[in-house]
């Protein structure tokens, strides 16, 4: 069985995934954690870096943990020209607490570099991981972005990325490039039945008709 260990970064998370000495790193967080997150990941042999879409908080240490570990980067093809450029997909909320996130969003896409990486794997729905060391399927969950991914690790949790978050409390995502794809993946996850939710943002939680 894999453990999944959260990385806490601020209010975001990164997630090591390992089995044994082989492990992936899940998504890089921002540039002041770093450091933390090379130390945590200096313990096992990072297989892979799996980035779950291709927003600032997510991949702004990419291009430094790969060359650090020496671990090729993982994302959806749909988000790699997202990846380059935060600003070519708007995003839009319907909540007042969404609007107030997506306004520090997106002040975040327009002032925050990101160092400039490419992947050498491309994910799919239904790839699986098990050639890195890891019993972990990809899931797709567009709506945040287009390329949004998961992945399943055991049959018994799934990693969404921001399809989910719990930022104050669990709920669908506050912000999303498309709502009805959004909408569409918050029903993919809900039909996981006995499984353990972990978010790119907040506290992981058992799944739940979303």
């Amino acid at each position: 069985m894999s453990v999944i260990e959260r990385i806490q970064c601020g209010n975001g998370n990164c997630y090591l995934v390992y089995e044994g000495s082989n492990a992936i790193l899940v998504d890089t967080s921002r540039t002041r954690f770093r450091e933390r997150i090379l130390q945590a990941c200096k313990k096992k042999k990072v297989t892979l870096i799996v980035l779950t879409h291709g927003h600032v908080d997510h991949i702004q240490n990419a291009a430094f943990l790969s060359k650090e570990l020496n671990a090729p980067i993982a994302m959806h093809k749909a988000d790699y020209a997202l990846s380059q450029n935060n600003m070519l997909e708007p995003l839009t909320a319907h909540t007042l607490l969404g609007k107030l996130v997506l306004a520090l969003s997106i002040k975040s896409f327009q002032q925050d570099e990101i160092e400039a990486f490419e992947p050498e794997v491309y994910l799919r729905e239904g790839n699986s991981l098990e050639h890195y060391g890891i019993n972990a399927t990809v899931i797709e969950l567009p709506g945040h972005t287009n390329g949004s991914i998961g992945l399943i690790v055991d049959e018994t949790d799934i990693i969404v990325g921001d399809a989910l978050m719990n930022l104050f409390y669990p709920s669908r995502s506050k912000l999303y490039g498309d709502r009805d794809m959004m909408e569409k993946s918050v029903k993919k996850l809900s039909d996981y039945k006995h499984v353990r939710i972990h978010f790119g943002h907040g506290k992981s939680v058992t799944n739940k008709n979303w």
